[in-house]
C-alpha cells in the first residue's frame, strides 16, 4: 500500500532553516506529482508546495515562496524539502502528499516543526 514517512523535523530558532524527507513506497513514486501541506496547531490544514513527475514544474503558497524548496530524487524515492528564514508562523506538522489532480490524495504522518526562540 501507499506509505509516505516523513523525518526531518524539529525545534530550531526563527531565522534558521530545516530539510524535511520523505520516502515513498508501494506506489510507483516515478508517476506521481507530490507534495507539502502543513496543519498548525488549531488550525486547517494549508498548502504549501507541489512538484511535478519530472520535477520541472514547481509550485509555492505566497507564504513560503522564496524560502521553502521542493525536490524530489527519483533514486531514493524520497522527497525533500527545504525551509530556510524559518519563523515562528511556520510551527505545524508537515506532511508529504501525493497528489493527484492538483490535490493531495494520500498523506504521511507527519513531522512535527517548531520555531522557537
Amino acid at each position: 500500500q501507499v506509505q509516505l514517512l516523513e523525518s526531518g523535523g524539529g525545534m530550531v530558532q526563527p531565522g534558521k532553516s530545516l530539510r524535511l524527507s520523505c520516502v515513498a513506497s508501494g506506489f510507483t513514486f516515478t508517476n506521481y506529482d507530490m507534495g507539502w501541506v502543513h496543519q498548525a496547531p488549531g488550525k486547517g490544514p494549508e498548502w504549501d508546495t507541489r512538484i511535478n513527475i519530472d520535477a520541472g514544474n514547481t509550485s509555492y503558497a505566497e507564504s513560503v515562496k522564496g524560502r521553502f524548496f521542493i525536490s524530489r530524487d527519483h533514486a531514493k524515492n524520497m522527497l525533500v524539502l527545504e525551509m530556510l528564514s524559518l519563523n515562528p508562523e511556520d510551527t505545524a506538522l508537515y506532511y508529504c502528499t501525493r497528489d493527484r489532480w492538483w490535490a493531495p490524495e494520500y498523506w504521511g504522518q507527519g513531522t512535527q516543526v517548531t520555531v522557537s526562540s
